[in-house]
């Protein structure tokens, strides 16, 4: 029922929504739960198991009954849906199906503060205030549109008024808050209204949700200001319609102006619901009677039934409750008040039982107000500004001389008689004592195990108004303490929140970070086709008019063969190793020997894991005595890098060795052909000749500096010019030549049988499967299992090359050969063969040279002939160029 007046709602626009096809209106500032009990609407959803009638129980987060689909959206709680013109919603029979859309619009955003406030009522706005009169800066975060609750009271309104004058605000509609910036005289004061921290996380890590927002903060001191949730009763029926918590129809009466019954009973173990009687009555409610658990209430003007409590209830929505006495009172509203949990879910620390307010409160942090356990409005905001100045490191302001507000102890009624079947303490679970009983006649004694065996809390409304009547009610079954008994972990998300919310807008094009080389922009003017290595874009191929995929690599591929032609090699990884153990570091992790490369020469060396399986591979070069430059596969940089400090730092701790990833500060061209000598010698005529794997530091003739070393993935004559990467498009564009991709690239490599880390291997391959030699005169990672009776058996799987009958049938990747021999890992047409070549592993391969197998493909059998694995200029006279 509305009333005439009150609340703070704009009663001068109506909305219309409909509510299981029902038109329904409302205000603006009206919730779709208290415009559904404005027009008296009581049951508005079925339980989830066993579809018995649910009304509304709070007026907040913690709803459990509640949930509807609102345009579209599953399972929101009704206390949280704001009222908008068109709402169509609907009530949840039992068991949705959950088909909610994913926002494009999601996002996320990242924030420091030197104090992190979470709850914007009295206490949290009293930290505010306190810590904003440093130079901190202060982010205060409020789940609702208010700041400082809904008490009355002059000291409230003065501190909004100092706190929020220069502060900025920031909310789900941002037009409706003012913007401004504290002056530079203080350290600044962010308030998010519409927030819901949902995580807290190590190291002052916390996840903020707002609107399609989520904010990623990290804090220096973290002030929890949560306030507490009051708990519901636990008896026969008190899942029924009509029973609600009594500081919720406080709040509908006090925000929307609304009256949940017209006949009442206040049944409560605490001072708090008397407050809510007489709020009622002032609203013209009548209320039949206070039944209060404790032997000497507080007088009031309505009936007070002390040392009694409610045992049963009846009626589809309530009608009647039965008290402990055998009384029966007439009524369409039952207001219950429980008592009240501080909200911890956000707390870090440990928490112990406290009796003299029948709840957990925090023993550590920084924790203030009901959070913290302190029910009086003076205590609150005493605590609050003692909070928020220690986390600021500054002395609190002076505490208000507020009247006291003395706080009775409460009588709690964790069990009533009856049958213990419709006694529900989790009601969106529909959790029950008797679920409890049987848990613990079933042996069950840990917190954790019950949860689990009656499935209590774990609903998306988190056991916010169970747990505690829970955690009480196994400590009477085991004949122990609340406190022995302990609470569950709370775990994030505090509240619900989409996946899709979590992840912000990375999906698609910013599911991954996208690295370009310096050199992209060029790509990209010239047509170039991607594609995705590791985080890389990297040009595929270069087609010209009227050219496919085909016809652009089958000329890129030439040009590098029979001229010259370059590649992007940007992407590869580099990673320095310096200091005086660099030499001894390299050789236990590379099967090859560095310690006595000389100075100013490479080596193409492989990387192994402890079980002996290729890990990576790359060229080293000696940049120095006690300094190397390692390079690695585009998509392996961070695992290697990853894996050389694992070994450092874990095992080796006694070695001097720095690994730096400098990937980002080279840009590098692969100058390849064999015309590719002609082409360097005109961009460094300085060079000189080099042999193959040596490099030399020059200067080119516009005066870029760069490191030059002869390196080929080809076979061909090839250099690879390295340059600062603020250089890398000046000298593509100076060396000028026919450009090719990765996958011209991938064919070139092919046909002289060089391996690719990740495609030609998978993690069961060694280097002896590669036909790669290993140190016999040294100790590497991986060489002890290299002796293993598994990975020394003649029959294991070994790289060859395969040649199909008919030289147009291209292989697929991937194809296995007949009689599980094994399986194909690349497959290309070679331009310079004019046919197609394919790479396999094949079991004893090396002993099957010239023998005929069989490809199964679809209903047909391709046969092909084994071959080496270098299918073109196998005694490398290429490799050195023309002459």
């Amino acid at each position: 029922m509305r009333l005439d007046t009150g609340g703070s709602i704009d009663r001068t626009r109506t909305l219309r929504c409909t509510f299981d096809g029902e038109p329904l209106t409302g205000h603006p500032g009206d919730t779709l739960a208290s415009a559904l009990l404005a027009h008296d609407r009581t049951e508005v959803a079925r339980s989830t198991y066993r579809h018995r009638p649910r009304g509304i129980l709070t007026a907040d987060l913690t709803e459990p009954n509640a949930l509807v689909t609102a345009d579209g959206d599953p399972f929101a709680q009704a206390t949280e849906v704001a009222l908008h013109d068109g709402l169509e919603a609907h009530s949840i029979p039992g068991v949705a199906r959950l088909t909610t859309p994913n926002s494009p619009n999601y996002h996320r955003k990242h924030a420091h503060a030197d104090v992190l406030i979470i709850g914007a009522g009295p206490t949290g706005l009293a930290a505010a205030l306190a810590a904003s009169r440093s130079r901190a800066r202060v982010l205060l975060v409020e789940h609702g549109l208010h700041l400082g609750g809904e008490r009355d009271l002059d000291w409230i309104t003065t501190a909004l008024s100092d706190l929020t004058e220069h502060a900025r605000f920031q909310g789900p509609d941002r037009g409706r808050f003012p913007v401004s910036e504290r002056g530079s005289d203080r350290g600044g004061v962010r308030i998010l209204v519409g927030a819901t921290a949902v995580g807290r996380y190590a190291g002052g890590y916390v996840l903020i949700a707002q609107g399609e927002r989520m904010w990623h903060v990290r804090a220096g001191q973290v002030v929890l200001a949560t306030g507490a949730h009051e708990r519901p009763l636990v008896f026969a029926g008190n899942d029924r319609p009509g029973v609600m918590l009594a500081s919720a129809v406080s709040t509908y009466l006090r925000r929307f102006g609304v009256v949940a019954g017209r006949e009442a009973v206040v049944a409560t173990t605490c001072d708090s619901a008397h407050e809510t009687a007489a709020e009622l009555v002032a609203a013209g409610c009548r209320v039949r009677a206070i039944v209060d658990s404790r032997d000497d209430p507080p007088a009031a003007d309505v009936p007070v039934i002390g040392g009694a409590r409610v045992v049963e209830t009846a009626g589809r929505c309530v009608e009647s409750v039965r008290l402990s006495d055998g009384t029966e009172i007439g009524c369409d509203l039952l207001a219950v008040g429980g008592g009240w949990s501080p909200v911890l879910h956000l707390h870090d620390g440990d928490r112990r039982w406290d009796d003299g307010i029948a709840a957990f409160r925090p023993v550590d942090g920084l924790v203030a107000g009901a959070a913290n356990g302190t029910f009086d409005l003076p205590g609150c905001i005493a605590e609050g500004l003692e909070a928020g100045a220690r986390a600021a490191g500054t002395s609190p302001p002076p505490t208000p001389d507020l009247p006291p507000e003395p706080i009775r102890p409460p009588r709690p009624v964790w069990l009533t008689p009856g049958d213990d079947t419709e006694q529900f303490v989790d009601f969106q679970r529909d959790a029950t004592v008797a679920d409890i009983r049987r848990a613990v006649r079933a042996g069950l004694r840990s917190v954790e195990h019950i949860k689990r065996y009656t499935t209590i809390g774990v609903g998306s409304d988190q056991g916010k108004t169970s747990w505690v009547n829970a955690t009480a009610i196994i400590a009477e079954e085991l004949g122990t303490t609340p406190g022995e008994v302990g609470t569950p972990t709370f775990r994030p998300p505090y509240v619900p929140v989409p996946f899709a919310m979590m992840a912000g807008r990375e999906r698609g094009d910013l599911h991954d970070p996208i690295r370009t080389t310096p050199m992209h922009s060029w790509h990209v003017a010239h047509d170039a086709v991607f594609e995705d290595v590791g985080q890389w874009r990297r040009a595929r191929y270069y087609p010209r008019d009227g050219e496919d995929m085909a016809a652009a690599v089958h000329r890129e591929c030439l040009a590098a063969r029979t001229g010259v032609a370059m590649q992007d090699v940007s992407t590869l990884g580099r990673i320095e190793v310096v200091g005086p153990d660099a030499p001894e570091f390299l050789n236990r992790v590379y099967t090859g020997g560095f310690a006595r490369l000389p100075v100013g020469k490479g080596r193409y060396e492989i990387m192994c894991t402890t079980d002996g399986m290729v890990f990576d591979d790359g060229v080293a070069l000696r940049l120095a005595d006690d300094r190397y430059l390692l390079s690695t596969t585009t998509g392996g940089a961070e695992k290697v890098l990853d894996w050389l400090e694992q070994w450092l730092q874990t095992e080796w701790t006694d070695l001097e060795v720095c690994c730096t990833s400098v990937t980002e500060q080279w840009a590098a061209v692969a100058v390849t052909g064999p015309d590719s000598g002609r082409v360097v010698a005109r961009l460094a005529p300085e060079l000189g000749e080099l042999g193959f794997l040596e490099f030399r530091d020059v200067v080119l003739h516009n005066g870029i500096p760069a490191r030059i070393a002869r390196i080929s993935f080809s076979g061909e004559l090839a250099h690879e010019i390295n340059v600062p990467s603020w250089y890398g498009l000046a000298l593509w564009e100076d060396v000028g030549v026919t450009p090719y991709g990765t996958e011209a690239m991938h064919v070139l490599r092919a046909e002289k049988g060089y391996v690719i880390v990740g495609q030609d291997t998978d993690g069961t391959v060694t280097p002896l499967d590669l036909g790669m030699p290993v140190s016999q005169r040294k100790d590497f990672l991986g060489k002890r299992s290299l002796s293993r009776a598994d990975t020394a058996r003649a029959d294991r799987p070994q790289l060859v090359g395969l040649l199909t009958e008919d030289p147009d049938e291209l292989l697929p990747e991937g194809a296995g050969l007949a009689g599980g021999l094994g399986r194909v890992t690349s497959s290309y047409r070679s331009p310079i063969l004019g046919r197609s070549i394919a790479l396999a592993l094949v079991r004893s391969g090396r002993d099957r040279l010239g023998e005929r197998l069989v490809v199964p493909l679809g209903d047909r059998e391709v046969p092909v002939r084994v071959h080496a694995p270098v299918f073109y200029d196998p005694e490398g006279a290429r490799r050195d160029g023309p002459g």
